[in-house]
């Protein structure tokens, strides 16, 4: 019995390697299961408060602990288990059914009872062609039997078996590969878009990251600040007690200096919050509840690069901008249901085909090789033709498609022109801010020698406690101008990388494909 079963699997193996190839050409293995991490290289531990934090550590650990990536990958598998899915219409799918039935009829007047049985078992896989065609290869093993046995039956019980192809071929509707596969060539390009809205979230976090750190710079500095004007509001009262216990200074002079102490000791219980809250916002980034990890030094680097170009900035963001991208293939995929839709308005014209073999005798296994050796042939040829009077349905939907489609077209024209203008202000803000940087680096220098200048002439009895808090304040407003300048500048520049689709390649992030 298994040598006579070899030319039906063989069947079967020849159909599964003719069908399953054009199915599945070019399909990646599917997606292992657990999450992926953000990048190729490990990310750094928090370091202690004695090791230096510095941004490109901060921007790895981000994207590999933080919660943002981890939520956005989920996406990334489920476009990729659509692919899957849709891979399922090009899948075989086995079938096997069986039945059994009796009869018997009562003796009447001249007429004999009689009863009879019947049993069928049936085997078959069945295929869908990317060009539309359904295949089915089968293969059945009948046995019946009555009693009393038929007038013209040379065998009692009889057994039937037969060896069938079928096959379904659409001519309008539904026929040809860009129908069929326009589902799963849809879920294709759906799985590449989770992977640049993947990449675009992760853009994302390395500006929120770069905004934080540089936040934390600036509390940190702007503390600093605030402690050497406590300093030398603490040492300016000091002089003015002095100077009062000689009788060179008054005690509005004395009280001068007191509330100068107090305003510097209030700027600096703020910047002490600020720090504070600033550490937090960068810790909430680069873990998961570690709020209280120590955060080493930060520094900041001066801006000395090149001023970027508009032109070739919008040129790199069009050709790298993730969000861009994607919509671009979003616009794909409009165009496949488009294609669909289109296809919908043709009446449905169906030929269908059967060829086999079939054998009948006294037992299951020369039944089977009669069938094999094709002592009986059958075929059938069938047409259906299906017309929907109107098609007022499938009409609308082709309509619904094109005008979705038109509409993200001239969506996509309104991107590119959002991203130049965007660009623009970018590249703006960077030439603007690298010239402000300049400006108040002399206004800051200014105000220094102003202070040195005002404090030697209250030594000298010839300036008040007022004039020198008031050069002192100039002075603590002109370096917190600075860094605040210094910051916005690397903040412009972080901004301009995110719309250039850049940031990654500048820190040498590799993200898993």
């Amino acid at each position: 019995m298994p040598n006579r079963l070899l030319p039906f699997l063989a069947a079967l193996g020849l159909l599964a390697g003719f069908c399953l190839p054009a199915a599945a050409q070019d399909m990646p293995p599917p997606a292992a299961s657990g999450p992926t991490p953000a990048v190729t290289a490990p990310a750094p531990a928090l370091p202690d408060s004695r090791a230096p934090l510095m941004l490109e550590g901060c921007i790895r650990r981000a994207l590999q602990h933080g919660f943002d990536l981890e939520i956005q990958r989920y996406n990334s598998a489920i476009a990729q288990d659509s692919v899957e899915i849709a891979r399922g219409s090009f899948v075989p799918t086995l079938a096997l059914t069986g039945s059994q039935s009796h009869s018997t009829t009562r003796a009447v007047d001249v007429v004999p009872s009689s009863s009879s049985d019947a049993r069928s078992a049936r085997l078959g896989v069945t295929q869908l062609l990317p060009t539309g065609t359904a295949v089915t290869v089968s293969t059945d093993l009948g046995r019946s039997e009555s009693n009393p046995a038929l007038a013209n039956s040379f065998y009692n019980p009889v057994y039937s078996s037969d060896l069938t192809v079928s096959l379904t071929q659409p001519l309008l509707r539904g026929a040809g590969t860009a129908v069929t596969t326009a589902a799963l060539n849809r879920a294709r390009i759906g799985r590449e878009r989770a992977g640049y809205d993947f990449k675009a979230r992760a853009l994302d976090i390395v500006q929120q990251t770069e905004s934080a750190y540089y936040g934390l710079v600036y509390a940190r500095e702007q503390l600093g600040v605030y402690q050497v004007s406590l300093t030398l509001a603490n040492r300016l009262l000091d002089e003015a007690q002095e100077k009062k216990a000689v009788g060179t200074a008054t005690d509005i002079d004395v009280l001068q200096a007191q509330v100068g102490v107090a305003n510097a000791r209030s700027n600096v219980l703020q910047a002490e919050k600020s720090v504070q809250d600033g550490s937090d916002a960068l810790l909430a980034l680069l873990g998961r509840f570690e709020l209280d990890a120590p955060l080493g030094p930060t520094k900041l680097e001066d801006f000395s690069g090149q001023l970027p170009v508009t032109e070739s900035s919008y040129q790199l963001a069009l050709r790298h901008q993730p969000d861009y991208i994607s919509a671009r293939m979003q616009l794909d995929q409009l165009k496949l249901d488009l294609g669909v839709a289109k296809d919908a308005l043709k009446p449905t014209l169906n030929l269908d085909g059967t060829l086999g073999f079939n054998g009948r005798r006294g037992r299951g296994a020369d039944a089977f090789d009669s069938a094999v050796n094709r002592d009986g042939t059958a075929w059938q040829v069938d047409f259906t033709l299906n017309y929907p009077w109107g098609r007022v349905s499938d009409k609308a939907r082709y309509h619904q498609s094109l005008s979705t489609l038109n509409q993200q077209a001239l969506a996509l024209h309104q991107l590119e022109q959002d991203i130049l203008v965007q660009i623009r202000s970018a590249v703006r803000a960077v030439e603007t801010n690298s010239e402000k940087v300049k400006i108040v680096a002399l206004a800051a220098e200014f105000s220094a020698r102003q202070y040195d200048l005002e404090s030697a002439r209250f030594a000298a009895g010839l300036a008040t406690s007022r004039d020198v808090l008031q050069t002192q304040s100039d002075l603590e407003n002109a370096r917190v101008a600075e860094l605040q300048a210094r910051i916005t500048l690397q903040n412009s520049i972080s901004a301009l990388h995110r719309l250039e689709g850049s940031s990654l390649e500048r820190y040498q992030i590799v993200l898993p494909e």
